[in-house]
């Protein structure tokens, strides 16, 4: 596993997976414990969406998440939501997908969004909390154009829930 800090957010570290590929197909790690030894994950989560579903921004005060997309492909946009830091509601985007096989670490504070790109695709985050799960109602949500973020998406008339419009 080879651990990289991102450029615009120093606080975001991705990933990228070693690989073992034979002709039966193909196995990767996504997680070990020496590589994550500050957070105790405690609650693992899949998603699948369609094309064009955007979910997202969404964060709270106190988890950390690890995500990846395992099959299909998708764009991560993770913001700074610290109010006192100095890159507040700047944002950093990642291609992920089952190919380059690209996780990503998400601190507290920072809100987290994709975008499926491809005809589906099956999403995957471990998170960590103390106490309860931070249920949708608890968590920090702003909506997916917000202006002061102003992220260009590659998209204008995404696919939302009703919380995301």
């Amino acid at each position: 596993m080879l651990i990289y800090t991102d450029k615009k957010l120093k606080e975001i570290k991705y990933f990228k997976i070693n690989t073992f590929t034979d002709f039966r197909g193909e196995i990767w790690t996504f997680w070990e414990k020496k590589y994550f030894k500050h957070i105790n994950f405690n609650l693992d989560k899949f998603t699948t969406s369609k094309k064009n579903v955007l979910r997202g921004f969404h964060g709270d005060k106190k988890s950390w998440r690890l995500v990846t997309c395992v099959k299909g492909e998708i764009l991560n946009v993770i913001v700074d939501f610290r109010p006192d830091s100095k890159n507040y509601l700047k944002c950093t985007a990642f291609k992920m997908n089952e190919k380059n096989k690209t996780s990503v670490l998400i601190p507290p504070m920072f809100l987290n969004s994709w975008l499926c790109l491809s005809k589906e695709a099956l999403y995957a985050y471990k998170w960590s909390f103390k106490g309860r799960y931070v249920d949708s109602k608890d968590q920090i949500s702003v909506k997916w154009n917000h202006p002061q973020i102003n992220y260009r998406w590659p998209i204008k008339n995404p696919i939302l829930s009703k919380r995301d419009k």
